[in-house]
């Protein structure tokens, strides 16, 4: 089973960063597709973004240009850069990790607990 730690939410004003980091667990890292998800109150959760290989990306349209995903392997982490934050980006973030050959966008595979971010205007 594949365990995953997510840190780095907080609260920040809009138009501030932040950068969340997921630790995974094992040497079984780079075998895995791995996703930022994110739920918002009342809403569906929704895909963010995610990293196929190191430099093959996915994203929601809406973060395209602020969001940044990224990997190191050697730490067995993910990351998120979130610049130009928003109040619409106020949600629980969740890192998702699922085998390759999985769609990238879709909701499969191992969960992390979730970190609060909160953009006040």
């Amino acid at each position: 089973q594949v365990q995953l730690v997510e840190s780095g939410g907080g609260l920040v004003q809009a138009g501030g960063s932040l950068r969340l980091s997921c630790a995974a667990s094992g040497r079984t890292f780079s075998n895995y597709i791995m996703a930022w998800f994110r739920q918002a109150p009342g809403k569906e959760r929704e895909f963010v973004a995610s990293s196929i290989w190191e430099d093959i990306t996915n994203y929601l349209d809406s973060v395209k240009g602020r969001f940044t995903i990224s990997r190191d392997s050697a730490k067995n982490t993910v990351y998120l850069q979130m610049n130009s934050l928003k109040p619409e980006d106020t949600a629980v973030y969740y890192c998702n990790a699922k085998p390759r050959g999985s769609d990238s966008r879709g909701g499969g595979g191992y969960w992390g607990q979730g970190t609060q971010v909160t953009v006040s205007s």
